[in-house]
């Protein structure tokens, strides 16, 4: 098992809002690069996220802990924040003699160097790009060409951690809704694209698809020239290569809500000669688990006191406690949403905390060609404050059992794990609703 502790240089190469539309998925869409990461690599095909929005995902990513443990319950730029209890990736790194790297965006912190990195390149202290000016300087060929000219012109003595953050696939604001095309990227044929099984299968549904092919394809191609700079500079053989994403794509009943296609994430990681090639896995697993994988690779360290457990040993001889479930959750984002959820390999449960609409919908995607297709029928009726799947039966959750008898033991059991788990991390909700991050400032008086 040489994996533990093997000190390996970490390239993290994370986007927007992608959940598992790429084609080492299944999903029918031109991803050549990323499939030959997955080739050369493991696939993990039950990995979910913290929840179902940037900020908060990515705070799991940067602790092991969940956005109500570490503080980050709603997005960086509405002043929310890691507690600084917290040590963040990439501090912890620097404490373990890694030079530390962010390329692009991180989204997790107002400033990146507060996260822990050492040297910051243009672009990474933007956070929430929503708007073409804004996000020009993440661009994801943007961001591969600079870490490509830092590699060829001052590649690092010591290991390194590299943080690579790419602007795609979010929305950005196109005159009177927010849509994916800004004259960078090549769309698609609407007509030929994989339509969304838990949507119907409507004309504007399929327009904002196609738009968001091209956006996909910026990102595989990034990819590509990240690894080809990689090879350039000898360091592939000696690097651990992470590709993920932070939620669900940005349409109705993904991005925002905890069902499935909120909560994916593609999740690949590629280290020759340690990880083996072409290995899919399908065990339970959650971004809070990267935190604690990536420090007991670097240097051994195994991490009791975080919420993450690593999930190292699946690519080694020693056991690995398989997880029996996952936790989602979201608080805060352009409105207030508390939601709490936990899945099993078999069944859904989700507890909501408001009076909202039945779709939760981000104003992205409310004011999307997607979101105006649908509008009307997910938002006139209340949600039901339980809900619970059989994902098996109903793998597009659409038949909600949380009332029906002969489901009732599992809804008791899935409700029991939640609570215990809320109450055992200390869930701020238990204490009633969660002011946002500026509430001293609007109610001074």
């Amino acid at each position: 098992m040489p994996l533990v502790g093997s000190e390996p240089n970490v390239v993290l190469i994370h986007c927007h809002d992608l959940g598992r539309r790429i084609g080492c998925y299944d999903r029918d869409v031109d991803t050549p690069a990323l499939e030959s990461l997955a080739d050369d690599g493991a696939v993990f095909e039950n990995h979910f996220v913290t929840a179902p929005q940037c900020s908060p995902s990515r705070s799991s990513i940067h602790t092991g802990e969940f956005p109500h443990v570490n503080g980050l319950m709603g997005l960086a730029h509405g002043r929310w924040e890691i507690d600084d209890r917290f040590a963040t990736l990439p501090a912890a790194l620097a404490e373990r003699e890694y030079e530390t790297y962010l390329f692009g965006l991180q989204h997790a912190a107002t400033d990146p160097q507060s996260l822990g990195f050492e040297h910051v390149f243009p672009g990474g202290a933007r956070t929430s790009p929503v708007s073409p000016t804004d996000h020009a300087v993440n661009r994801a060929r943007d961001v591969a060409r600079a870490f490509r000219s830092f590699l060829d012109n001052d590649p690092p003595t010591e290991p390194f951690f590299a943080s690579l953050g790419f602007f795609e696939a979010h929305r950005v604001r196109l005159d009177d809704r927010y849509g994916f095309d800004d004259d960078n990227y090549e769309m698609a044929d609407p007509a030929g694209v994989e339509a969304l099984p838990y949507l119907p299968d409507r004309e504007r549904i399929r327009r904002d698809l196609a738009e968001m092919e091209g956006m996909i394809e910026a990102i595989d191609e990034a990819v590509d020239a990240v690894l080809d700079a990689l090879d350039a500079a000898d360091l592939a053989d000696d690097t651990l290569v992470v590709f993920t994403t932070e939620h669900g794509i940005a349409f109705p009943r993904a991005k925002g809500c905890c069902y499935d296609p909120g909560i994916e994430a593609a999740l690949l990681l590629r280290y020759p000669g340690e990880i083996d090639g072409g290995e899919r896995y399908d065990e339970l697993v959650s971004n809070v688990d990267l935190f604690p994988t990536i420090l007991e690779m670097a240097d051994g360290t195994v991490l009791d006191e975080v919420s993450g457990q690593s999930f190292l040993p699946l690519f080694t001889d020693q056991e690995h406690y398989q997880r029996e479930l996952v936790f989602a959750e979201m608080t805060w984002h352009d409105r207030y949403n508390p939601i709490r959820a936990v899945r099993t390999e078999r069944y859904k449960y989700i507890r909501s905390f408001w009076h909202l609409p039945d779709v939760y919908m981000t104003d992205d995607i409310l004011m999307s060609e997607a979101g105006r297709a649908v509008r009307e029928e997910f938002q006139s009726n209340p949600r039901p404050y339980a809900e619970l799947y059989d994902l098996e039966a109903d793998p597009y959750e659409r038949d909600n059992l949380a009332e029906d008898d002969q489901y009732r033991h599992v809804r008791d059991e899935l409700e029991r794990r939640l609570v215990a788990w809320m109450r055992r991390t200390e869930d701020p909700l238990l204490s009633g609703p969660i002011p946002p991050a500026d509430y001293d400032e609007i109610v001074p008086w």
